[in-house]
């Protein structure tokens, strides 16, 4: 019941340049007869994507889109059900025997019915009761069934309409041409078993004749039935009326069913809603069909699909059409996909089978006199305490025990019965366990055999993509076969590997890394040029033990001074075991708050040396290790030799008369006026325990992945400076607890909260390096992660060796100013309010308030900040960063 609507997130995901999209499955076998023809309205019109369902074997198929289809079968007797949205549902009754049976089919417009009911002023639209229902009993159909298998056919068909010229030299390279139409297809079998698993094997793939090199997207498994698919908001969630408005357009009559037709609103377009028509069928108040349509990032996805009555026992869905646009950085690209779904086999749930015609849900806001009755006959309360002993018998009784049955009964029902399955399950807190396989021979069937399993024919802008790129993947295939030189071109290194860096394969299991050389400049070093190569091999396949050696050289030209160091990293899913050591450059703030990158350009560009560097002679050993799925504990010990150092170079590109010069490297702070030092040694040990305790998980193929925002992190960190061992001059011991968090407020907004605070037991001996310090900013950069850092901060000014506490909240609008414009939220652009405070014994109630924009460009956010000290105005300043969306989420993984 569950895979029906994220192959349109899928969809929303797929604005990349990979286009090759998801898996399908009908059956291998070739036949030499069906039914083939062409499906039109009264005009004359092809009807594109018309659906036909086989009922006999519950087989589903798709016209294409000039309305030609073809569906082989089996000699026998078929009724054959033909939809199309808007239209009349035609029944045909084929018979097939040795040959194809020609059968065109004319639909005529769909004859909408209005009730006689009347909406005047002061009464409720009637879709309100329809859709109360039909939420009511959400629930159940996600429930409904123990298991299914079926057949997924999926096309996918993509062309790039428009690209800057500045990328067409690149994109010919690739092969890519504007307009020219690329398209894939697949055939998987899918099972669904009941609560969350999901198994799909992809049998065949045939991908724009690369098919060598391409890889299928995972098919991914959802339903609007589930109260939120990816963030998007379901019609059909429990909380859909405070998102959406619902308009009832009348019911039609599809073969014995009566059908409502429901418009779906939005209150406040943007991302996360759809709009569009979804149709409830009357009595099972399940969906019947949906045109639907929703945006990501500005990016537009158009839904239709329609379901059918498998077995007369659930509606599923059939057929899906998903079309996918954008543009972004002057690319323009447009994305078809057409799923088609056949040969179901479905079990029923038995603790909830009950015959739909059985069960008539009553909506006791309306029908009071019919839930009034209900009340009275209810169970006792006595009777209602045997449910504690065999809630699945009492529930199923209740359910076969008569027609009605009232929205908030059937609610409370389903949540205790979903109670009871969560504590016989296993792993509770695993939402979905997906499984995707590719047989071994997926990519080597010819077209014989497309021709022959297809169950939509091709477009003649389709079999001609197909030809080229065919010729295409000849014509490489050739030279890799032929040209042994061509082959081996890329292959092993190339002195040019130098300069820009590659990765080649060692062995099965090892591989060697030229990292890309990274240059700099700061007023310390001056120009400084880091080197790095690493070399990786898994020592142990079973639990994937993985050996990484990285060394890394530095040489600061103004000092005239060459370093290094060299890391040996050893992990795997349980652990990570790290040792490093070498003679090497570190900020102040072991946090690195500003990017190397970042402080090359306010140095020599508006000669503002902000990155303050002393150097370290080292050993560092730090050990992490998952004592559970929800606890990780991380120790380090740090054996240290620190030199202080100073500037040694004056060099900038733009000499502004309005700075006095470069800063000196020491840090300025208000609680210590020096922070200079001699050289001293320190070992200092620190040990960090990070809970989440009600961390939930999806599992692909066997592996647990973690869904971050499913708990929130707390944090216990402890740091001592060990005095008198291997020389050691240091003597402090700090202590720290947080917490971060992200969750929806309503329907108004999204919130992250990261709270940190701690404090120094002693603080005997310490240098600056030592002291507490916080994510400040001073560049025009935001570069740290949005929640948890300060925009407008000095990095070191107050840092401090006492208590501290900071915290930062980040509330994320679905409306509010620029974003009151429709047309700038299905831009993908958003706002946001935050607020940072620092307290600490110098910085005065330290607080900044902020505002942003994101979403500009896609990409980009645009902030504006404003600080104050004890309620004061200081400063303010503007930033640029990432989108919120595509920042680092903060985890101790």
């Amino acid at each position: 019941m569950q895979f029906h609507t994220r192959l349109a997130l899928a969809a929303t995901h797929t604005m990349r340049v990979t286009f090759l999209i998801v898996l399908t499955l009908l059956p291998v076998f070739t036949f030499a007869q069906g039914i083939r023809g062409t499906i039109v309205d009264e005009t004359g019109k092809p009807l594109g994507f018309a659906s036909i369902f086989v009922k006999q074997n519950g087989s589903g198929t798709t016209a294409n889109e000039n309305g030609t289809y073809e569906i082989a079968l089996d000699s026998g007797h078929y009724e054959l059900i033909y939809q199309y949205l808007g239209y009349e549902t035609q029944v045909r009754i084929i018979d097939v025997d040795n040959d194809f049976v020609s059968v065109n089919v004319t639909l005529k417009p769909q004859a909408t019915v209005l009730p006689t009911v009347v909406v005047q002023d002061g009464n409720e639209d009637p879709a309100y009761t329809i859709m109360r229902k039909a939420i009511a009993k959400a629930n159940y159909h996600r429930q409904q069934l123990d298991s299914y298998t079926a057949r997924v056919y999926i096309k996918g068909a993509g062309k790039l309409k428009d690209y800057p010229w500045l990328a067409k030299r690149a994109l010919q390279k690739e092969g890519i041409e504007k307009n020219r139409v690329y398209i894939s297809e697949s055939v998987s079998e899918v099972k669904y078993t009941r609560p969350n698993k999901f198994e799909e094997k992809v049998i065949s793939i045939r991908s724009d004749g690369k098919d060598n090199n391409t890889s299928p997207n995972q098919y991914i498994f959802g339903s609007f039935y589930e109260p939120e698919i990816q963030g998007t908001i379901s019609p059909l969630a429990p909380k859909a009326f405070s998102y959406y408005k619902f308009e009832y357009l009348g019911t039609f009559q599809d073969r014995n069913y009566e059908v409502s037709k429901i418009k779906v609103t939005p209150r406040l377009k943007g991302d996360n809603v759809v709009e569009g028509v979804i149709n409830i069928v009357e009595g099972w108040w399940s969906i019947h069909s949906l045109d639907i349509n929703t945006s990501k990032m500005g990016i537009q996805v158009y839904i239709k699909a329609i379901y059918a009555p498998i077995e007369d026992k659930a509606w599923m869905p059939v057929s899906h059409q998903f079309r996918v646009e954008g543009r972004a950085f002057g690319f323009e690209a447009e994305f078809k996909y057409l799923a088609t779904v056949s040969d179901y086999k479905i079990k029923l749930n038995p603790a909830l089978y009950v015959d739909n015609d059985k069960m008539e849900v009553i909506d006791e806001k309306v029908q009071k006199e019919e839930a009034k009755k209900i009340e009275q006959n209810k169970p006792s309360t006595a009777a209602k305490k045997n449910k504690d002993a065999d809630n699945l018998k009492q529930l199923q009784n209740r359910l076969e025990s008569g027609k009605e049955i009232t929205r908030k009964e059937l609610n409370k029902m389903m949540k205790e019965y979903e109670k009871q399955e969560l504590k016989r399950q296993k792993e509770p807190e695993v939402i979905s366990d997906n499984t995707f396989k590719i047989d071994s021979g997926a990519y080597k069937k010819d077209s014989t055999y497309w021709a022959s399993i297809r169950p939509v024919p091709l477009t003649t802008e389709e079999v001609k993509g197909y030809q080229k790129s065919d010729s295409m993947a000849t014509v490489a295939r050739r030279a890799e076969e032929g040209d042994t030189l061509k082959a081996s071109k890329h292959k092993g290194f190339q002195p040019w590997d130098l300069l820009i860096g590659d990765t080649y394969k060692v062995s099965k299991h090892s591989n060697f890394k030229i990292h890309f050389p990274m240059p700099g400049f700061n007023t310390v070093e001056g120009w400084n040029l880091v080197y790095k190569v690493s070399f990786g091999t898994i020592l142990q396949d079973t639990n994937k033990t993985r050996l990484t050696i990285t060394p890394a050289f530095r040489y600061a030209f103004s000092r005239e001074v060459a370093s290094g160091n060299l890391k040996f990293q050893l992990r795997n899913q349980k652990y990570r075991l790290e040792l490093e050591g070498g003679r090497y450059i570190k900020q102040f703030n072991a946090d690195e708050p500003i990017l190397p990158i970042v402080n090359t350009f306010t140095t020599l560009f508006l000669e503002k040396n902000l990155m303050k560097l002393y150097e370290r002679r080292y050993i560092d050993l730090n050990y992490r290790r998952k004592l559970s799925q929800y606890v990780t504990v991380n120790g380090g010990l740090s054996i240290n030799r620190r030199y202080m150092l100073s500037n040694t170079t004056n060099d900038k590109l733009i000499d502004r008369k309005s700075v006095e010069g470069y800063t000196s490297n020491m840090p300025y702070s208000e609680e210590l006026p020096l922070t200079g030092f001699g050289i001293h040694n320190a070992l200092i040990g620190s040990l960090q325990v990070t809970a989440r305790p009600w961390l939930k998980y999806q599992i692909r193929n066997g592996k647990k992945y973690e869904i971050g925002s499913s708990s929130p992190t707390f944090m216990a960190e402890y740091h001592r400076g060990i005095p008198d061992v291997l020389g050691s001059d240091v003597d402090y011991d700090r202590v720290e607890l947080g917490v971060k968090h992200e969750f929806n407020i309503g329907v108004r907004g999204h919130v992250d909260v990261a709270l940190r605070g701690g404090a120094f037991l002693q603080s005997n001996k310490m240098e600056f390096m030592d002291y507490k310090h916080f994510l400040g900013n001073q560049t025009p950069f935001a570069t740290a992660d949005p929640v948890g850092s300060f925009r407008l901060l000095d990095y070191y000014a107050f840092s401090t060796r006492k208590q501290y506490f900071a915290g930062n909240v980040h509330y994320h609008f679905r409306r509010f100013l620029v974003t009151s414009f429709p047309l700038v939220r299905m831009a993908g652009v958003s706002e946001n309010v935050f607020v940072n405070y620092l307290a600490t014994p110098t910085s005065k109630n330290y607080t900044e308030l902020g505002y942003s924009i994101d979403g500009i460009l896609r990409f980009f956010r645009l902030e504006a900040v404003a600080s104050f000290r004890d309620g004061k105005y200081m400063d303010y300043g503007f930033r640029i960063g990432i989108n919120t969306a595509f920042s680092v989420n903060f985890s101790d993984n």
